[in-house]
């Protein structure tokens, strides 16, 4: 069954469109590896499911429930959107940690924020930050960082706070976890850290939608792969199929320079 379902998705800035009639579905479990050039408009379509912008045209639905249609009022749209982006973690480029606090602090801040809100909150306040505290420190385990939880972003690798970002968006729960090139930012060694991380994850079957340039990496570990060009999806099947075998010139096109040389 498709836990998350994309229909007819349009995003214009100004007179730009930078996506045109993007739809497809992700199976529960599976791991969606989106590919294509630079301005493709892969990153702008992460952002939408993520509610950070606001699509002109289409539906969003997770698990059935239609989060967004552009055909409702837009103040109806932006009603409850903290809640609907709690159904989507985001891991960024460039890992946007807070410098003045731990690993552990930036795993748990967000969701610490959310606990208050509930309505045991005052009366269970220990136990629950304590309970908190120990999912961090098994997903900073889970991470390979156990022995970096108390240290601050600036006493990190590269690698290593990309990492801890990764562990924060789990933190939450969320049913889909979303990267926007998650080893750009990385030189090759640093890069291998992060890929075996989404490796494992992607071995639990947990739902992703990863936006990478790391083609051999997107052949072995999606389920799915979609090449994005000009906004548009011009070809998605599975991951041999498209990266070894694709049906259009313009995927060849794109493909040739990760195989010249």
């Amino acid at each position: 069954m498709a836990i998350l379902e994309v229909r007819n998705i349009e995003k214009h800035f100004g007179s730009t469109q930078v996506l045109k009639d993007v739809s497809f579905s992700l199976e529960e479990g599976n791991a969606l590896a989106i590919i294509g050039s630079s301005g493709s408009g892969k990153t702008t379509l992460l952002r939408c499911l993520n509610f950070l912008e606001t699509p002109n045209q289409g539906t969003v639905s997770v698990k059935g429930e239609i989060l967004f249609d552009a055909a409702s009022p837009l103040k109806q749209q932006e009603k409850d959107l903290r809640r609907k982006r709690l159904h989507f973690g985001m891991v960024f480029q460039s890992f946007h940690l807070f410098p003045q606090y731990t690993a552990l602090e930036n795993v748990t801040l967000a969701a610490g924020l959310l606990a208050r809100e509930r309505e045991d909150y005052k009366a269970n306040k220990r136990e629950i930050l304590a309970q908190m505290e120990e999912q961090g420190k098994a997903l900073l385990d889970q991470m390979g960082l156990k022995d970096r939880m108390d240290h601050y972003p600036h006493q990190l690798s590269g690698g290593q706070q990309q990492r801890v970002a990764i562990a924060r968006a789990l933190a939450l729960s969320p049913d889909i976890l979303c990267f926007d090139e998650p080893t750009s930012a990385l030189d090759p060694e640093l890069t291998g850290e992060v890929l075996k991380v989404i490796r494992g994850l992607a071995e639990r079957k947990t739902t992703m939608i990863i936006v990478t340039h790391e083609m051999a990496f997107a052949r072995d570990v999606a389920d799915q792969v979609i090449f994005m060009d000009d906004g548009v999806i011009v070809e998605q099947g599975e991951p041999k199929q498209v990266i070894n075998h694709p049906r259009e010139e313009r995927t060849r096109q794109f493909l040739s320079r990760y195989t010249e040389g």
